[in-house]
């Protein structure tokens, strides 16, 4: 782990003298499935692939700061506008490739059961969200909160975090009562259960955008992510991929 942490570092601060061909920031909520993707990349290509795995609004933010690097996998849209904005991606790159859904969380032997949304009022404790005002799980988890009239009602108990595995996290440690996080994390956690899934056609529009970085030459990697051989993966993940991008 060490020497791997160290050759991180390396490449992300000089990457022109670092053997690793490619370097990704990308959404924590994509972390398992890359990590797959990556390595049978990998295999194939004999290319190194390492990542940068956050908050799509603390990797923009990073990258906005001269962060190098290749590809941004953004689990929203607008965090890859304000890269296009400042003309930090190549922008005939950018394709929106995959979607998710929320979802509700409860520990895995809570009794908390739901039939609606509405139940989410019944729930003692704090609520886990990803920070509501910048990171995408979170945005889209007010946003939807909003749309069906329980955010003001809820929002004393929300308890903002990092990320969204960081919401995860916190249902699973047992410090949030509920929490609210994509369904591609949820059903990786042995630790916690779906309470509640909010159906597609009624929660928020959740897109994934991928780009190239600016100065980057890249590609090899960039077009294994938008393959079938990468879709296939995606799905098995649970990740929901566009028909076409």
């Amino acid at each position: 782990m060490l020497k791997r942490a160290i050759i991180l570092v390396i490449c992300f601060l000089a990457p022109r003298f670092c053997c690793c061909e490619v370097y990704v920031h990308a959404a924590a909520s994509l972390t398992d499935v890359l990590k797959e993707i990556g390595q049978i990349f990998e295999s194939q290509s004999g290319e190194k692939v390492l990542f940068n795995f956050g908050s799509s609004s603390l990797l923009a933010r990073q990258i906005e700061e001269g962060a190098p690097g290749d590809i941004f996998f953004s689990a929203d849209e607008e965090k890859m506008n304000q890269l296009e904005q400042k003309n930090l991606i190549r922008k005939e790159t950018r394709k929106s490739i995959l979607s998710n859904t929320l979802v509700i969380v409860v520990p895995s032997d809570s009794l908390e059961r739901f039939q609606s949304i509405l139940d989410l009022l019944h729930v003692q404790g704090n609520i886990a969200v990803a920070e509501p005002r910048s990171v995408p799980a979170g945005i889209y988890a007010r946003e939807y909160l909003s749309k069906v009239g329980l955010w003001s009602r809820l929002v004393d108990r929300i308890v903002p975090t990092d990320n969204v595995r960081a919401a995860l996290s916190a249902v699973e440690a047992g410090n949030a009562s509920a929490g609210i996080v994509y369904k591609t994390d949820a059903v990786l956690s042995r630790q916690i259960r779906i309470a509640f899934e909010v159906p597609a056609d009624q929660g928020p529009a959740i897109s994934y955008s991928v780009a190239i970085l600016k100065d980057s030459t890249e590609t090899a990697f960039y077009q294994f992510l938008l393959s079938d051989q990468a879709s296939r993966i995606f799905r098995k993940y649970q990740f929901l991929v566009r028909a076409r991008f």
